[in-house]
């Protein structure tokens, strides 16, 4: 990797918010984390080289209202989706509204880091 990959992390529970702050800096990525979706918002800013790791069921606007809103605004920042919600119809909203990938939680962290590698290579 020559520039560091940025992984916006947008998760409500901070215990596995910083887990998979640690986990992704361990794996040579940046991590930049935020508890919802409005923070996450407020402190974007469009990289070329970042990808977004986030949860669906989030305080205030939902992961899928964030995927809307990133679809309208037209950022191509690739987003994996990682929540413990495991109704099929919510992941494949998910994935119709620009996710490349869901996990469930708790999920493989090696299958998660090859993903991200993958998502944005």
């Amino acid at each position: 990797m020559d520039e560091q990959l940025t992984v916006y992390i947008v998760e409500n529970d901070a215990p596995v918010r910083d887990s998979l702050a640690i986990l992704l800096e361990t794996a040579g990525f940046s991590p930049v984390a935020f508890g919802s979706a409005e923070d996450f918002l407020a402190g974007f800013h469009p990289e070329n080289n970042a990808c977004l790791l986030m949860d669906i069921d989030l305080p205030g606007k939902s992961g899928i209202e964030l995927l809307k809103i990133l679809g309208n605004r037209l950022h191509h920042l690739p987003v994996i989706v990682i929540t413990g919600n495991v109704g099929i119809a919510i992941r494949a909203k998910a994935l119709d509204l620009g996710a490349k990938a869901v996990f469930i939680k708790p999920t493989n962290p090696d299958m998660l880091i090859d993903t991200i590698r993958q998502t944005t290579s």
